[in-house]
């Protein structure tokens, strides 16, 4: 064991004693700051993606079918054939540890250093692996007051960081205050909300890359569409889609 990998399990043994951190799944004891608001045996039981997992080679949506590796290419799920993005990507369902720290990452601007380490062995697997630039799907600047904070650029600023790629901050705008997506509304419903809602404002920036957007969650894909068609608009050669979970 190593000085610092030893230093790092004192200093989470003193601090669960002083501050103790109770799991927002199973109210157990958090054992190590790295994971959050979730404690390790949670994190087990959710459900991840690996590169070994069949999935829509468009969107990301999972499905049980065995395929093989040189056939991966060739999966589609048929409902996303209209969407603008290149390819989307999610480091596993929206469900337990996952959704959890959406949830808190919404109240508090901080990403635990095992959510970055599933975002960057995403960002690592095809096809979104090709992404020479990086932004995030940017709030409305009102929502953004009210929340003090834009997590999609957090996720965004810690995958530049472990990835090594630049990141793009103000490129891309949402110029609309739309409604809040809610529980139930349908995928139509959710596309007319966010239809026009973005804008490039410096297209020379974007154009000819191949851009990665980053966001939580991905629901219906009716927002980071919406996002990704704009910035092809603007001359990008392609957008790729990265988030926390799929719902």
């Amino acid at each position: 064991m190593s000085g610092a990998t030893l230093s790092s399990l004192i200093y989470d043994a003193a601090l669960a004693l002083v501050y103790p951190q109770v799991c927002a799944i199973c109210g157990a004891s958090v054992e190590s700051r790295h994971d959050g608001v979730v404690c390790a045996a949670c994190w087990q039981t959710t459900r991840v993606f690996t590169q070994d997992d069949t999935l829509c080679w468009k969107c990301g949506q999972f499905t049980e079918a065995a395929i093989s590796h040189d056939r991966r290419q060739s999966v589609r799920c048929g409902r996303c054939d209209e969407e603008a993005f290149t390819g989307a990507r999610a480091c596993g369902f929206y469900e337990g540890a996952l959704r959890a720290s959406i949830l808190e990452l919404k109240r508090e601007p901080h990403v635990p250093n095992r959510l970055a380490r599933l975002l960057s062995d995403a960002l690592r697997r095809e096809p979104i692996n090709s992404a020479d630039l990086i932004a995030p799907v940017p709030l409305h600047p009102k929502r953004e007051r009210e929340r003090g904070f834009n997590q999609a650029l957090l996720l965004a600023r810690e995958l530049a960081r472990i990835g090594g790629l630049p990141l793009d901050e103000h490129s891309v705008v949402r110029r609309l205050h739309t409604e809040r997506h809610r529980a139930g509304m349908d995928a139509k419903a959710r596309r007319k909300s966010v239809a026009q809602a973005f804008a490039v404002r410096h297209p020379k920036l974007v154009a000819g890359q191949r851009l990665l957007l980053v966001d939580d969650v991905f629901t219906t894909g009716a927002t980071v569409s919406a996002c990704a068609s704009a910035i092809k608009e603007a001359g990008a050669a392609e957008v790729f889609v990265l988030t926390i979970a799929r719902a």
